[in-house]
């Protein structure tokens, strides 16, 4: 069959409208790493080497305590104190660790009366050496209440002296002038002090060799050669000079 009309032979079919692309799929983001997790972790690490450190070092400081206790007490200088007493002031309990051993542990020594001074050495590996200088009684002294102690040459009150009956006796009345009292038997103990009163006029040592007053110390002090100078008599020793009495 024959096509009788030829404006169809060579018909161009114009082409159709080109598909629209797909857009593209949009690029997936990564997920962001979270900071604060990060920081989590970074902590739990710390915490945990802290924790470690820790148990290490309270293992160290237990294993300390018991490897090295002290063995070996030396205790001298003490006349009046026991050793057991001195031990027991120093805080030297059996098994006690030497390596933690140390002047706050020995400071019963110092608030005892009868110690004047203490020194405390450490040798390794288990020794602990304990010197003291003690205080000894040096007079009597009457309280305002009455009552009569041992006090030292500095003053300090020693309990428990014993017998103590053949000390000077210092007292008085007025104002407290103990230590005015001391500073004259110290002074006068060549000549045998046996007893040292104060009133709020002076002070009056009663010796040996006789009975001497001044309203100052130093001032008694000065002119002291006049209680061997005369013996057996009462003296009053005044800034300008001396008075003897009969």
């Amino acid at each position: 069959m024959i096509d009788s009309d030829p404006r169809f032979r060579n018909r161009r079919v114009p082409p159709g409208p080109a598909a629209e692309a797909a857009p593209p799929p949009p690029p997936q983001e990564s997920a962001p790493v979270s900071a604060f997790g990060a920081r989590e972790r970074a902590r739990r690490r710390r915490r945990l080497w802290a924790s470690l450190a820790l148990v290490l070092v309270v293992g160290a400081l237990v294993g300390l305590w018991f490897a090295l206790p002290v063995r070996t007490v030396t205790v001298s200088g003490n006349a009046r104190m026991s050793e057991a007493r001195v031990r027991e002031l120093a805080g030297l309990t059996p098994g006690f660790s030497w390596a933690y051993y140390g002047t706050w542990r020995a400071r019963g020594l110092g608030a005892s009366p009868w110690v004047q001074t203490a020194q405390v050495t450490r040798r390794f590996p288990d020794t602990v050496e304990i010197h003291l200088t003690e205080r000894v009684p040096f007079a009597r002294w009457q309280r305002p209440d009455g009552g009569v102690v041992a006090v030292a040459e500095d003053g300090t009150v020693l309990p428990g002296a014993g017998d103590v009956s053949r000390l000077p006796l210092l007292g008085g009345w007025g104002p407290d002038r103990l230590e005015d009292a001391l500073f004259v038997a110290r002074s006068l103990g060549r000549y045998n002090v046996q007893s040292v009163a104060y009133t709020p006029s002076g002070v009056t040592a009663k010796t040996a060799g006789g009975t001497v007053w001044s309203g100052d110390p130093n001032t008694l002090l000065k002119y002291a050669g006049a209680i061997a100078k005369y013996p057996g008599k009462q003296i009053h020793i005044y800034p300008w000079g001396v008075s003897v009495q009969e």
